[in-house]
């Protein structure tokens, strides 16, 4: 009963986002406030029945319903009780309802936190994000239903992909839907300005907080499912420009270049067009990494699935949604006011050059990603892209970003100060030279890019910090009066600060995991050893053991440097045989910010002594590559919290009777 419980809460969600359709675009037709609190009460209803259908399915995996198709093919029930909630969105179908739960929770929220916004575009909005709602709730309703009845149910499950059952994937999806779907709030405040002929300031300050909240937890998102893959896969590394990575970066790229064009469409009133142009780009992206995972055109770790009918109908709602919305920009965009001129040397030229850095990155990683897919199509043939063409085409784009973003903040609006901007950022570019010279010095082996990197991390951390002493007057005026005021800057300052720091720190990881990073392989009997690095590896002992639904062997590897000892890890190869799938359980020892990364591997030798494959990697700083995500995250919040950004503006008397 429950079950079917589910099933009608779906179907009812689903009439009702088609009511919040009507009413709403109804509402604006007519000008009736009635009809806009129909459409808005009609959101919350549909999302409610969404969210009765997600715990609905979530009871059937807890409680183990095998009737359940579902449940039956993703779900056991020695599976620890995490995972079988976790099991809830671990399927194509479980992410679709997981996906359509956060389409109409954002149509809810815009309907409640929308009070600034006039009428006429809230209305428009809330009915675009209907229109968006009730497409996914009938493609998950008819195509993809998670409900459907087994008549002759199993006694156990299949249980769900072992590299699944892991704490960091089970937050992942949650995380990163809310980041895809986040990106709907403002393609539906895009169509909806699109529709009334209104992109101005009010309505760039209007996207900004849905921009920069679907951009953070994205971020959340994107860094949960790297360090997985790093902990999880055992390759040892921490991406792999796997399609489906590749499939979230763009949207976040989008995101980010979207958060940088809207300051400029809000100060300036400039770029309006181009603004509406990345918010309908953001979740165009979303959609069409939805249709990558669950398409059956990639294979992937991270697919959900391979049917390729389901695929072409996500493809079709992906041409349906976004022509439209282009089609309307396309039309419309042409006749929307042109904002106010600047100097070549200004903070919007800057903003602007940010954004052709970030579109020509997105461009290059689209590229990339579909052109295998493209060739196979047309010519049979298989080809795969990888590291190599991103090095060549993604790294100089993203150099030049990085090189350039410290001076924008510094540079006035309308006409900058080139020379002004050089002389405050004097420091910052002495700290980054030394930076960079002396991991050229010290670091061995030489790597003069690997060191190039560190002073480009260092040149971001220390241009954030100058930026904020010169909001502070730093070393001009008293440090009283500097402190005072730091106290007195928005919070929206430190968010900005905090997320260019943290890109720092991201850079300095990757480029001293990357350059100095150390790897060895060897057969090891018990007793034996291995060196990478500084550190010599021993394996001391072998053991099985019982988990709740796997068995394991386990090594017990003792890590030395110059005789002392350093850490112990215990890496595993786990068999679970509800599946009979194999994978093996990484050990990392932290030492500093660096990670000494272990994998045991399959058991050789049939006569006499066994010896064990043995993976290690020494990966300095990598830490970092992890920490750095958070701290621009962080950055978001702050933001976030800033109650100027929240409130966004006013309205003004004759937005409310429109």
């Amino acid at each position: 009963m429950i079950a079917e419980a589910g099933a009608f809460a779906l179907a009812l969600a689903l009439a009702f986002s088609l009511a919040q359709v009507a009413a709403s675009f109804a509402a604006r037709a007519r000008r009736s406030a009635r009809l806009a609190a129909a459409g808005e009460g009609a959101a919350l209803v549909a999302f409610l029945g969404v969210a009765g259908a997600f715990f609905a399915l979530m009871f059937a995996f807890v409680t183990s319903d095998f009737s359940v198709a579902n449940v039956a093919a993703n779900s056991h029930t020695e599976k620890p009780m995490l995972y079988k909630v976790a099991g809830t969105w671990g399927s194509h179908e479980g992410s679709m309802l997981l996906w359509c739960l956060a389409l109409t929770g954002f149509g809810t929220a815009i309907a409640i936190f929308g009070k600034t916004l006039p009428r006429g575009l809230k209305a428009l909005a809330v009915g675009a994000q209907g229109v968006l709602g009730a497409v996914f709730l009938a493609y998950t309703v008819f195509a993809s239903n998670p409900f459907a009845r087994l008549l002759d149910p199993p006694v156990e499950g299949r249980s769900l992909n072992p590299l699944l059952q892991d704490p960091a994937l089970a937050f992942h999806p949650p995380f990163l839907y809310s980041g895809y779907v986040g990106f709907s709030v403002v393609f539906s405040l895009a169509v909806a300005a699109l529709i009334e002929g209104r992109a101005d300031a009010a309505w760039a300050r209007w996207i900004r907080p849905w921009a920069l909240a679907a951009w953070s937890l994205l971020t959340i998102g994107i860094t949960l499912g790297s360090f997985w893959a790093y902990y999880e896969l055992g390759w040892g590394g921490w991406w792999f420009w796997d399609p489906v990575e590749n499939a979230s970066f763009m949207p976040w790229l989008v995101g980010a270049a979207l958060l940088h064009s809207a300051i400029v469409t809000e100060k300036r009133g400039a770029l309006a067009g181009w603004t509406l142009f990345l918010a309908l780009a953001a979740f165009t992206f979303s959609m069409l990494g939805a249709f990558l995972v669950r398409s059956g055109v990639l294979t992937s770790v991270h697919a959900f699935a391979v049917d390729p009918t389901r695929g072409v109908l996500l493809l079709i709602i992906l041409g349906v949604t976004a022509g439209a919305a282009f089609v309307l920009f396309a039309w419309r965009a042409p006749s929307l006011p042109r904002g106010g001129l600047f100097a070549p040397i200004s903070r919007e030229s800057a903003l602007v050059l940010n954004n052709i850095l970030l579109a020509a990155a997105t461009v290059t990683v689209l590229l990339g990603t579909l052109y295998p897919l493209i060739r196979e199509a047309a010519t049979g043939e298989s080809i795969s892209v990888g590291p190599p063409y991103f090095n060549l085409t993604f790294t100089p784009l993203m150099a030049a970003l990085l090189l350039l973003l410290p001076a924008g903040p510094l540079l006035a609006w309308k006409r900058g100060d080139a020379l002004g901007a050089a002389q405050r950022l004097g420091a910052a570019a002495a700290i980054a030279l030394a930076a960079g010279l002396a991991a050229l010095a010290l670091v061995s082996p030489r790597h003069a890019l690997g060191a190039a990197g560190l002073g480009l991390g260092a040149w971001l951390i220390a241009g954030a910090l100058a930026e904020l002493a010169e909001r502070a007057r730093a070393f001009r005026v008293p440090a009283a009066e500097s402190w005072r005021r730091l106290g007195g800057l928005p919070r929206g300052a430190w968010g900005m600060t905090l997320a260019h720091i943290g890109l720092g720190v991201f850079v300095l990881g990757v480029c001293f995991e990357t350059g100095w990073k150390v790897e060895a392989a060897e057969t090891v009997p018990v007793g034996g050893g291995l060196d990478v690095g500084a550190y010599h590896l021993t394996m001391e002992k072998v053991g099985a053991v019982d988990g709740p639904n796997y068995e394991a062997e386990r090594a017990i590897i003792r890590a030395t440097k110059a005789g002392r000892q350093v850490c112990v890890g215990a890496p595993e190869r786990r068999f679970y045989p509800a599946g009979g799938q194999t994978t093996s359980e990484v050990a990392i020892c932290q030492v500093g910010l660096s990670h000494l990364y272990m994998v045991l591997g399959e058991r050789r030798g049939s006569e006499g002594e066994p010896v064990w494959l043995v993976r290690a990697y020494w990966n300095p700083w990598a830490l970092l590559i992890f920490l750095g995500p958070v701290i621009m995250a962080l950055g978001g919040a702050v933001s976030l919290s800033d109650r100027r950004l929240r409130l966004a503006v006013g309205r003004k008397q004759s937005d409310v009777a429109t």
